[in-house]
């Protein structure tokens, strides 16, 4: 059996890496210009943090390694600011979100590299569908066992995570009727899911991708489409079922809760192995209905998953004031307790503007870190496919009762 290195990490760092959108300025859809961005870039200092993605529309920004989310959010509004300003160069708009709201998957662009090419030929059109957005955190660790020891411990919190972080409610032009539908994406690959229960070391998990690599059925962990999996180059834990947040505020929010999440995790022990009963289930629920989900607990305890949040960031309040955390994650919880997730403020903004195109303006505007404009008068003389979503998100259907009126939030973050 084949050894795999682990590079030891310092425990509690974090970085993030943000896949984003490029959206054409007059139509609102994407548009495949990555290469001419990525060239824009070349000869500025973040150059190396800018990657391509699958697809052409696609662009990826890689954090470096901070002790403290504060830093980290000061590094990501850099970069944020530098990279709006080679689009504005080269004619596009960069958007956060889970997904584009009415992009067509047909018409999407393979990137020009050898492993993008690889899986184009080997998946398929589901690579030109895997034109979605996500969060990755790495949290770093002291070794192999570690990484294990922690990603067993985090994964009864993925619901938490999907429905913190959800940001994709609308795909191909409809209202899914999920907050993220994202992860239905991801899922269609064969070794998407969790890492099997009865790995519970660095050792076990050795012979565990041995094995794969025996039965043909992966070459690397690159082939690990799970929500979490061990990065043994990097030396962390990657969570990897977040969607990429409307702004770099919350995505470096949701890092800090991550961090001080593994920091309590680590100081208790492994859940019980009943826990993996209820993982499914938990993952759609946090899917489909984001905070308002069910959640079954790996006690057997079922409650809503807002609830079972609002008494988790009860128990992380002392760790995060220990690592000096406290604003953002008070932050992250007032505003995911009143105002919900970045899926509710974009069905919010649909609601306002009725046009799918001007909702996706506003989620640029939003990732530029300007407030929604007010809906026009008229409509914009731009040169747009015009789009509805076809079905009705949750809150208007709770709305059109006899006297019942739902708050839509306004505010984002």
């Amino acid at each position: 059996m084949e050894q795999i290195p682990f590079i030891s990490s310092a425990p509690n760092t974090l970085g993030i890496e943000l896949e984003l959108q490029l959206i054409d300025p007059r139509s609102f859809d994407l548009t495949a210009a990555s290469d001419e961005l990525l060239a824009q870039m070349a000869n500025h200092p973040i150059a190396d943090r800018v990657k391509p993605e699958i697809t052409r529309s696609m662009i990826e920004l890689n954090s470096s390694v901070h002790e403290h989310p504060m830093g980290l959010l000061a590094e990501m509004r850099e970069m944020r600011d530098a990279l709006v300003e080679a689009a504005d160069a080269v004619g596009v708009s960069v958007a956060g979100g889970g997904a584009h709201p009415f992009m067509r998957w047909q018409e999407r662009s393979i990137s020009d590299t050898p492993r993008f090419q690889y899986l184009a030929e080997m998946y398929g059109y589901l690579a030109r569908q895997f034109t979605v957005f996500g969060q990755h955190i790495h949290m770093g660790v002291k070794s192999g066992d570690d990484s294990i020891k922690l990603l067993r411990r985090l994964s009864p919190y993925v619901p938490h995570f999907i429905a913190l972080s959800a940001s994709s409610p609308y795909c191909e032009g409809v209202d899914t009727l999920f907050s993220c539908s994202r992860l239905n994406a991801v899922n269609s690959f064969p070794l998407a899911g969790h890492m099997p229960p009865e790995v519970k070391d660095w050792y076990q998990f050795e012979a565990h991708l041995s094995q794969l690599r025996e039965y043909g059925l992966a070459e690397s962990i690159k082939d690990l489409y799970w929500d979490i999996r061990p990065k043994p180059e990097f030396g962390t834990v990657e969570i990897r079922v977040c969607d990429t947040p409307l702004t770099v505020e919350r995505a470096c929010q949701i890092a800090a809760f991550a961090q001080a999440l593994a920091v309590l995790l680590m100081r208790e022990d492994d859940p019980s192995d009943k826990a993996w009963l209820s993982y499914r289930s938990n993952h759609f629920q946090a899917c489909r209905f984001g905070l308002q989900g069910s959640y079954v607990t790996p006690s057997g305890q079922r409650l809503r998953l807002i609830d079972h949040l609002r008494a988790l960031f009860q128990r992380l309040m002392p760790v995060a004031e220990e690592l000096g955390t406290g604003d953002m994650i008070a932050a992250l919880r007032d505003d995911a307790m009143r105002s919900g997730n970045d899926a509710r403020w974009l069905r919010s903004q649909f609601h306002r503007l009725r046009d799918l195109p001007l909702v996706v303006d506003a989620m640029s505007n939003a990732w530029r870190g300007e407030a929604a404009a007010a809906a026009p008068a008229e409509p914009t003389a731009v040169l747009r496919r015009r789009i509805r979503a076809n079905s009705e998100p949750m809150q208007a259907l709770s709305a059109s009762e006899p006297g019942v009126s739902v708050p839509l939030p306004e505010r984002l973050h």
